[in-house]
């Protein structure tokens, strides 16, 4: 079929991909060029558009580097992350869910540390904190033998690959929980951060005049066959962004009760200000398995 008009494109090109052997890839082939085709034409994106769209596109691939991933910011900024993880978790879309965005800075190999223990790996001035996390499965068995990631910035909303002033893999471990499904951990309270705006998703930022902060949170990723990989993020309750988060990773089940507290610490060393956290996780069954880190 030759094209006489602008209807007909989107039907030439449907066709074109009928012989995909892959039926998935057919599906959503399919489904791309026609969402695809209906955004342009509900907009009636101009020529000119069209190439600013393009220049962007590039500028997603020029910016990514080994230490930073503006596709995946780009890709939060959108809200087109936190869409995904919904739909995937939570019984698929259909329950609240602890799962959250992976985020740009997980790194493999984070170093094992003892239940109890401290990831501040280098002097870190801040509030401590003091994490005590229960994992369970959908009928509220514990989950023994769990591996548990936990990363996060510094009180100042810096990570460590960041900071020249951080040893490598400050506030950075790897733990196991134990037969009660627990594990704990002593760190510093973080802080929030702005995100790079120096590329396409600064000039999205500026564009829609919003800020470019994303709330204080810990990072969680947790690892166990027989059990879908939980990735999550849980967010400190009195910061000011829960709700203008930048890339939209906020939900309701995301909020931890970070409880402030002054005196007598679990640790002796600790004295005034200090703050605890404790969180279950509900792990759901399924296929187990690590993401690719988006840096190295």
């Amino acid at each position: 079929m030759l094209i006489r008009r602008q209807e007909d494109v989107t039907d030439v090109v449907v066709d074109a991909f009928k012989n995909t052997a892959d039926p998935r890839l057919r599906e959503i082939l399919t489904a791309l060029v026609k969402h695809l085709h209906a955004f342009a034409r509900d907009v009636h994106l101009t020529e000119e558009e069209f190439e600013k769209a393009v220049q962007l596109v590039v500028q997603l691939g020029q910016k990514t580097t080994a230490t930073h991933n503006e596709a995946v910011l780009m890709s939060g900024s959108l809200g087109f992350s936190t869409l995904i993880c919904l739909l995937n978790n939570g019984n698929n879309g259909q329950t609240e869910t602890t799962a959250n965005l992976l985020g740009p800075f997980w790194r493999m190999n984070s170093p094992r540390t003892e239940n109890g223990g401290s990831i501040v790996r280098s002097a870190t001035p801040g509030p401590a904190l003091f994490v005590n996390c229960t994992l369970r499965d959908r009928n509220g068995k514990p989950i023994e033998g769990a591996e548990v990631d936990v990363w996060h910035s510094s009180p100042e909303g810096f990570y460590e690959q960041q900071d020249p002033k951080q040893a490598d893999m400050n506030l950075r471990g790897k733990f196991t929980t134990d037969a009660q499904g627990h594990f704990g951990f002593r760190s510093v309270k973080p802080a929030g951060y702005p995100i790079p705006i120096d590329g396409p998703v600064g000039e999205l930022v500026r564009a829609t005049g919003r800020h470019h902060y994303r709330p204080a949170h810990l990072h969680f990723l947790i690892f166990k066959p027989g059990f879908k990989t939980l990735i999550s993020q849980i967010y400190v309750n009195d910061d000011e962004r829960l709700e203008t988060d930048v890339q939209f990773g906020v939900t309701r089940a995301l909020v931890g009760d970070y409880v402030r507290h002054d005196g007598k610490a679990p640790a002796p060393d600790v004295t005034g200000e200090w703050y605890s956290l404790d969180q279950t996780f509900v792990m759901e069954p399924g296929n187990s398995r690590l993401p690719k880190a988006p840096i190295q």
